[in-house]
């Protein structure tokens, strides 16, 4: 109830008449059934203006930190994605991987839409990443389309660390669903999920026109996180000249 709420009186028509998104291949959700709509992701304000878009509901595997944070903000947000319906993913761990995959195919199991981004996290710098098999593993199992999707001008909108969106164009564009069935029950090949993750992406950096980076997000974020950290102990602590 909530979410048709929030949908269509509360921040649906609030971020369309804000941001006014230009909206390009709608027809390409499909009206009923099962369906995955794999995005890229460049800022926070994609998990609203998506759904605010979409005749139908869409469910979201949201990472976990949205529903543990601390203090009044920490259960104000928990309470929000819960609300409507978002579901929490632990991405640490090794069986993080299948539990996403195990409450996203419970999701496509009610014949509901269900988002996800591949990239598993946002990107920093608005190019797009390696896609992870998740992804794939679902489409197969699940036998559902997966439909592209890029968000365009979220990144300038609200780039990551920046708290209030400011006002900048944004479109949403919607690709043809691409259909896997003929890998039907080979989801556990390897190159075959890789096949169809990247394939995914393609279509996706097709629709964004984004740089493409061929490594994954965390990844480069930890390696950059590291260098930071190295460079703030270094003029922390200069070494000294040798004698």
């Amino acid at each position: 109830m909530f979410y048709y709420v929030l949908k269509y009186v509360i921040l649906g028509p609030l971020l369309r008449l804000t941001f006014r998104p230009r909206i390009e291949g709608l027809e390409h959700v499909p009206a009923t059934g099962a369906a995955i709509v794999a995005g890229n992701h460049l800022s926070f304000s994609d998990h609203f203006l998506m759904p605010a878009i979409l005749k139908r509901r869409i469910t979201f595997l949201a990472k976990a930190e949205y529903f543990t944070g601390p203090g009044i903000k920490g259960r104000l947000t928990a309470a929000f994605f819960h609300a409507v319906g978002q579901i929490p993913v632990d991405r640490s761990g090794k069986e993080a991987g299948q539990a996403a995959i195990r409450e996203g195919l419970g999701v496509l199991g009610k014949d509901e839409l269900l988002g996800i981004y591949p990239e598993g996290t946002r990107s920093h710098d608005g190019r797009l990443y390696k896609g992870k098999v998740g992804v794939a593993v679902m489409a197969l199992r699940a036998g559902v389309p997966v439909v592209p999707c890029a968000m365009i001008g979220t990144f300038e909108a609200q780039p990551p660390g920046r708290k209030i969106p400011k006002i900048h164009p944004v479109a949403i564009r919607f690709g043809k669903p691409l259909d896997f069935s003929r890998y039907a029950g080979m989801e556990g090949e390897k190159a075959i999920l890789r096949a169809i993750t990247d394939e995914i992406m393609y279509a996706i950096l097709s629709l964004s026109e984004q740089e493409y980076v061929d490594r994954y997000a965390s990844d480069v974020k930890a390696e950059e996180a590291a260098e930071k950290a190295a460079q703030a102990r270094s003029r922390k602590f200069p070494r000294l000249p040798q004698r």
